[in-house]
């Protein structure tokens, strides 16, 4: 069993001029950050082996000369998602929408919770999201628990799109043309087999002066649609996602993803990550999903 140790969180401050980022930190070493304001959404960054080398592309938070730069809103690890409503939850361009942190707060020394509003372009508020965050060391891995709970003010329509769900950014040594390695829990390798693919995980590892290190998400079988699709991309994006089943397939104008929320429902999605040393077969993925599949809540 994997012993638990104390989180350390900075205060967060309610004020007027908004906070800097709010570190999270395992007996006094740096796990993450969480960016709560100043984006058009929070993030958590850096994603940090426990070495503490950093495996999430620096830019546009902290750019380093290599690093790619596309996709601005390719943050560290984040949740969004591209059409509900008609509003764009995921990429952040002029006129799209936002998720506006209300509140961000520790219940006990290990969880994190986030209470967030989706606003639209017009100021509309379409819900309240609560995102719990946990965060372990293992031997070899920290592992973050997230649980999104989607509570509408209204009636929400999650249109089929692939750009959305909850996902992460890597460096670009985890790039395909840079040697790293995709795949998943179906055996399947490579960005062109997986992406768009239901699997009950995904793994990209890759070497980082000389060391390998990788990086899972973990989808709950409590799931809607699990297994659902991913949003897997030979750069280092990874993202699973429920709502895009006719945008995986390539069918132009389908809608077999879209999904409607009613204002007296809500929507909970469990994933865990692990930021692990090695590949996938060296960090047991497999064998950690098959516990967390067990008792994933």
């Amino acid at each position: 069993m994997t012993s638990r140790r104390t989180l350390l969180f900075a205060p967060l401050a309610l004020a007027a001029t908004p906070p800097g980022p709010m570190p999270i930190r395992i007996n006094h070493q740096l796990v993450t950050n969480l960016y709560h304001h100043g984006y058009p959404k929070p993030f958590l960054y850096p994603i940090l082996a426990p070495d503490g080398t950093v495996l999430s592309r620096g830019w546009p938070v902290e750019p380093r000369p290599q690093d790619s730069r596309d996709h601005t809103w390719h943050r560290g690890i984040w949740w969004g998602h591209g059409d509900i409503n008609g509003q764009d939850f995921w990429r952040e361009q002029e006129g799209t929408a936002t998720i506006a942190v209300d509140h961000a707060y520790h219940t006990h020394s290990q969880m994190l919770v986030v209470e967030q509003t989706l606003i639209a372009h017009n100021h509309d508020k379409l819900a309240h999201l609560f995102t719990t965050y946990e965060f372990n060391q293992e031997p070899d891995a920290y592992r973050i628990d997230a649980q999104i709970n989607i509570r509408p003010m209204q009636t929400l329509h999650f249109g089929d799109t692939e750009d959305g769900g909850f996902a992460f950014r890597l460096r670009e040594e985890f790039r395909e043309d840079r040697g790293a390695t995709l795949m998943n829990s179906r055996h399947q390798k490579g960005a062109k087999a997986i992406w768009g693919q239901p699997a009950e995980w995904t793994d990209y590892s890759a070497k980082v002066d000389n060391k390998t290190y990788g990086v899972a998400i973990l989808s709950s079988p409590t799931n809607l649609r699990h297994p659902s699709g991913w949003h897997a991309r030979n750069y280092g994006l990874n993202s699973a996602n429920p709502f895009a089943a006719s945008g995986f397939a390539e069918e132009k104008g389908g809608r077999k993803g879209a999904y409607t929320l009613s204002k007296a429902d809500h929507l909970t999605l469990h994933y865990r990550i692990y930021v692990h040393q090695g590949d996938a077969e060296q960090a047991h993925i497999a064998e950690r999903y098959a516990k967390y599949a067990k008792s994933p809540e």
